[in-house]
């Protein structure tokens, strides 16, 4: 009969091992001279890379799942730390420059006109200019907007953050407003093929850059409790009538939606010929109201968070 040893052995040493495994050296040149060659080539083929170090694989075909997934969970991730839960989403032209930048692009316009040998070109510059002047008002309203957000205590269903595409001009203006007010804002930029900057009044941490412009949707969506759609073009309006839809198809719950600048959403938009061709309800023109201010927004928006929207 032998002693058993009944005294539990120390932990193995990390990482080392007193012997070391197989793997840990290549098969020996005295065993085959060609394996060396054709151990190089295996590691050196595209397949042995680790998935997350392989670049070419991250953006094939076939990683698109993966590449999806990824671009929902960073800024998941992130939002929830931050504590962020919901938000007033902005957009707005980013042509919409503050006035004095607006005025400095309308003078430079003109003077275009004078030295320009294709009058016709540059007269439409120069109007198209000159309205982005007059609706650069829309900056200061929504950078007022942005810091009265942020100034509101949190109610009972928590506290308002401005969140924007990040990007300039009327976006630029909200996020703008929320730092003017000592507040946190988010910007959710999408990545595009040419450079670009986000604005530099976002909170550090929350900006967040999407491949997919359907994830960068969502997250838009998912802690939105209202939309303010200001003087905007194609964006705007994709963002604006994605949220038309799904209210009007009750896919979400309403909710507030503002469209600042009446004059310039009735020319853009005609809802009430939409109405009438029948390709709309009546009551789908109650989905949205108009507004002015950054005062007129903020009442409405609170109007509607006391329950009486």
């Amino acid at each position: 009969m032998t002693d058993r040893n009944t005294k539990s052995p120390p932990p193995p040493p990390e990482p080392e091992r007193r012997e070391p495994l197989p793997w840990r050296n290549p098969k020996p040149a005295a065993d085959d001279p060609a394996a060396r060659a054709r151990l190089d080539a295996i590691m050196a083929s595209p397949s042995y890379r680790m998935a997350v170090e392989d670049k070419d694989f991250l953006e094939s075909a076939a990683a698109r799942g993966a590449r999806l997934e990824l671009d929902y969970i960073k800024a998941e991730g992130g939002l929830r730390a931050a504590g962020i839960d919901r938000c007033v989403v902005v957009f707005g032209s980013t042509r919409l420059c503050e006035p004095a930048a607006a005025k400095r692009r309308a003078e430079a316009a003109r003077r275009a006109v004078a030295a320009s040998a294709d009058k016709r070109a540059a007269q439409f510059t120069l109007k198209a200019a000159e309205n982005v002047l007059a609706l650069s008002r829309y900056y200061d309203v929504a950078r007022e907007f942005g810091r009265l957000i942020s100034l509101t205590e949190p109610g009972g269903a928590g506290k308002l953050r401005i969140m924007t595409g990040g990007g300039p001009g009327i976006m630029e203006a909200a996020n703008r407003g929320a730092f003017d007010a000592g507040g946190q804002s988010v910007g959710l930029n999408i990545h595009l093929p040419h450079e670009q900057y986000p604005n530099p009044y976002i909170t550090p941490g929350l900006c967040y850059q999407f491949h997919y412009f359907a994830m960068r949707k969502l997250h838009f969506l998912q802690r939105a409790a209202a939309l303010v759609a200001f003087p905007g073009g194609y964006g705007t309006f994709d963002e604006l009538f994605e949220v038309l839809t799904l209210a009007q198809t009750r896919k979400i719950k309403p909710i507030p939606i503002v469209l600042v600048g009446e004059a310039f959403w009735r020319g853009a938009v005609n809802f009430d010929f939409l109405a009438e061709q029948g390709v709309i309800d009546p009551e789908d023109r109650e989905l949205f109201w108009f507004a002015e201010t950054g005062q007129e927004i903020f009442d409405a928006i609170m109007q509607w968070e006391h329950g009486k929207p």
